[in-house]
């Protein structure tokens, strides 16, 4: 009996653990289960992002069907997935539309413009049967556009003069230097724009320039081309600091960032990684470079008192941005008006669908609620105050609104809502008062997108330099896009406008333009009719171009 009850003891322990075993092996299950879950939805989400059509074209970008409810509640209709997530039945045609006037061939008259004269073979203008020489009909002409570089040598031969007389003075006169925007430097303003502008407006590395400045005759290191740049960091500064001025003291602006990365080390700061700010007002563009991701860029820029925290007395400030905690910080200042963006809310949405495919039908509901929200906005944008149709969009704004509300207020009560939707309706309700504070300014647009398409231009130059070696290069970078989005928000051609900005700056002696001729390239008093030159100046003499 003895033996059998030990045998029995011993079987019941080894149950006892087995149950043991099997229970943390089930939450072993449950924990791994689970995470497989969030993977798959990362990697869903993640696939979309890299790999997927652009969620931002809605039933908004295209024609309304006067017939249509708007389709709420169906995948496929207008407002739905259908419309955004790339059905081909739905997307409009590339090209010019059928029966469109179109805008016929362009005109390229202003172009220069060198004729060449095709003559008939002396042999064949006479009669081939008497010999009798033909008449003059007339011509046709047809047009080519040639597209030639042409990389010039300019020497400057300063004329010398001696005085013959006796008289006291000065024995010899010369002829002053000719204007150079950096002193004892190689390169005209026109070249040193080029540079600035492919280097940073389109993006191409110092390497890339070098190598098509070779294949066209002019064999240049990029250490020199380098130090052509670190030079003009300083004539731009002034220009660059006008333009932050105005930004800074604007009533409305749209704010955003992405990463940067400068390989220079800097004190106090680990690893590589700076940010790229980008601030949008009505007629400037301002980037910043800093190493930092914090609010106090912002209160920086906007010259927040970082003791009692507030903006300078009398003044307020519309901010359109995203949900980011540094916004949420400056939102929180007396005087700060946020506006959060709906195109970032309806991103969440659609990768709670692409994350979850349960949720899809319900992520095109909410994408199609969000589109008629959109499109109000835009006939309340396309109306005058105080008109009949102003009050009809107005109208349909607030009942847009009145039902995301209702329906995110039922939807935050269902317990049969999946986890990544709860977690969208969650960010609604946090950020439901800054998203709808949008009917205070019914004239803004609801969403951030200016600020991220303003950024794509850096970002290209990201992907082809990946950024800065050094700190004065990261500033100068930053500069120049200040200065060339801000001309190209003012109607400047950025091109043209460098170089006649560097060319003041040749004139004023290597210097940049000081008091009034710096206001008047300011790109908003700009004129480029303006000559930078004296008129009284006698124009170069060019004595060989071989």
């Amino acid at each position: 009996m003895t033996g059998d009850a030990t045998e029995v003891a011993y079987w019941r322990e080894r149950a006892v653990r087995a149950e043991d075993e099997k229970a943390v092996l089930v939450e072993r299950l449950a924990v791994a289960e689970t995470r497989i879950g969030q993977l798959g939805e990362q990697v869903a989400v993640l696939s979309r992002m890299l790999f997927g059509r652009s969620s931002e074209r809605t039933a908004a970008d295209l024609p309304a069907d006067p017939g249509d409810d708007g389709g709420a509640g169906k995948p496929d209709g207008p407002g739905g997935a259908g419309a955004g997530e790339g059905c081909e039945t739905d997307k409009p045609k590339r090209g010019q539309r059928p029966g469109s006037k179109g805008h016929g061939r362009r005109d390229y008259s202003g172009l220069r413009t060198r004729e060449e004269i095709h003559d008939v073979p002396a042999g064949a203008r006479v009669c081939q049967g008497c010999g009798c020489p033909l008449e003059v009909l007339g011509s046709e002409c047809s047009e080519q556009i040639d597209w030639q570089v042409t990389i010039t040598r300019i020497v400057h031969r300063r004329m010398r003069y001696r005085r013959r007389c006796g008289c006291p003075g000065p024995r010899t006169v010369i002829a002053p230097v000719a204007p150079n925007p950096i002193r004892r430097g190689r390169f005209t303003a026109a070249f040193l724009a080029r540079l600035l502008y492919q280097k940073y407006v389109l993006g191409l590395p110092v390497h890339r320039i070098a190598k098509a400045l070779a294949a066209e005759g002019l064999d240049l290191a990029e250490g020199t081309l380098s130090g052509a740049l670190k030079a003009l960091a300083g004539l731009l500064k002034p220009l660059g600091e006008a333009i932050v001025a105005r930004n800074a003291a604007a009533a409305h602006v749209h704010a955003d960032e992405t990463s940067w990365r400068v390989y220079e080390k800097t004190e106090g700061k680990d690893g590589h990684r700076w940010w790229l700010w980008v601030f949008i007002a009505q007629d400037t563009v301002v980037f910043r470079m800093d190493p930092t991701r914090s609010t106090s860029v912002l209160e920086t820029h906007f010259g927040i008192d970082r003791d009692d925290r507030s903006l300078p007395e009398g003044r307020r400030l519309v901010l359109s941005t995203d949900f980011y905690s540094a916004y949420q910080c400056l939102a929180r200042i007396e005087g700060v008006d946020p506006l959060w963006c709906w195109a970032h809310l309806r991103r969440y949405f659609i990768r709670a669908g692409d994350a979850d495919p349960q949720l899809r039908y319900w992520r095109d509901q909410w994408v199609a609620r969000i589109g008629d929200l959109y499109l109000a906005h835009r006939a309340m944008a396309a109306a005058s105050p105080g008109t009949a149709e102003y009050t009809q969009a107005q109208g349909a704004f607030e009942q847009a609104l009145g039902v995301i509300d209702t329906v995110r207020r039922e939807q935050m009560r269902s317990p049969g809502l999946r986890p990544a939707g709860k977690k969208v309706l969650a960010t609604l309700q946090r950020e439901w008062e800054g998203l709808t504070r949008h009917r205070d300014f019914p004239d803004l647009d609801l969403d951030n997108n200016q600020s991220e398409r303003a950024l794509r231009g850096p970002v290209v130059g990201r992907k082809n330099y990946y950024g800065s070696h050094a700190e004065w290069s990261a500033h100068l970078a930053a500069s120049v896009w200040t200065i060339s989005a801000t001309a190209e928000r003012n109607h400047h051609e950025p091109l043209s406008y460098l170089t006649g900005y560097l060319d003041a700056c040749a004139a004023n002696g290597g210097k940049p333009p000081e008091a009034a001729a710096l206001q008047r390239f300011l790109p908003w008093n700009h004129n480029p009719n303006n000559s930078t030159s004296s008129p009284d100046a006698d124009p170069p003499k060019i004595t060989n171009t071989s």
